[in-house]
């Protein structure tokens, strides 16, 4: 069985989202900054046939004043919406939907690249791909310091293991050609950076057939935390 990993870049990859669109709590001062982003679309073709579309839509963050108040302090609530179709001559019956975000301090995470310290489960090659495998959990409090990077999964469903013991797992499990997760205001909190700061999300999605295992990444476009 053949083990394939393809990355995507989202449309308006390459310009950060810097500018204020909209503001919560008008004329305050430190305001809440209401980001609208672009998402983005890909459509990948295995190498049995199989068609997977993957889609990010609805994204958005807001960026609020942390509580610490002092620049190395940032909040971010996040929000968005991961499509995916599987159609072609295909024997998928389904899929998993990993969709989470990479945070990085004083790093360029446009491009799907990084330099610096990349940690947290983000596994760079030569040619600045990247295949997500972050931590659990829903949100994030993440401490980075210059040139560091880490990536974290929005997903934390409960289920029970073979066993009956409590487990957790970070995708959405979808049977048939059509599957999706929604999720709105998760966390990002950031504190040590003293530089520089943005986030990015990703969507992985597995794909399974006879012949072929693959996995499919489309990135979001990076935004700025401050």
């Amino acid at each position: 069985m053949n083990i394939r990993k393809t990355v995507a870049r989202a449309a308006g990859v390459g310009a950060v989202a810097t500018a204020a669109l909209g503001l919560f709590s008008t004329g305050a001062a430190n305001a809440d900054t209401f980001v609208p982003l672009p998402g983005g679309e890909i459509t990948q073709t295995l190498s049995d046939g199989t068609v997977v579309t993957v889609k990010l839509v609805g994204e958005s963050a807001t960026i609020s004043p942390s509580m610490g108040a002092t620049p190395v302090h940032r909040n971010a609530w996040v929000s968005a919406s991961a499509q995916v179709h599987i159609s072609g001559d295909t024997t998928a019956a389904g899929g998993k939907i990993f969709p989470g975000y990479v945070v990085g301090c004083q790093v360029t995470i446009d491009g799907g690249n990084v330099n610096g310290n990349a940690s947290g489960g983000v596994s760079w090659d030569n040619s600045g791909n990247a295949t997500p495998s972050a931590s659990g959990g829903t949100g994030a409090n993440l401490t980075l310091g210059p040139g560091q990077a880490k990536s974290f999964y929005v997903l934390d469903e409960e289920m029970a293991d073979d066993f009956g013991k409590e487990t957790h797992k970070v995708r959405n499990k979808f049977q048939g050609t059509d599957g999706s997760v929604t999720w709105s205001d998760e966390t990002i909190g950031l504190s040590g950076c003293a530089g520089y700061a943005q986030a990015r999300s990703f969507v992985s999605v597995e794909v399974e057939t006879d012949n072929v295992i693959s996995w499919v990444t489309l990135w979001g476009q990076p935004f700025s935390l401050g």
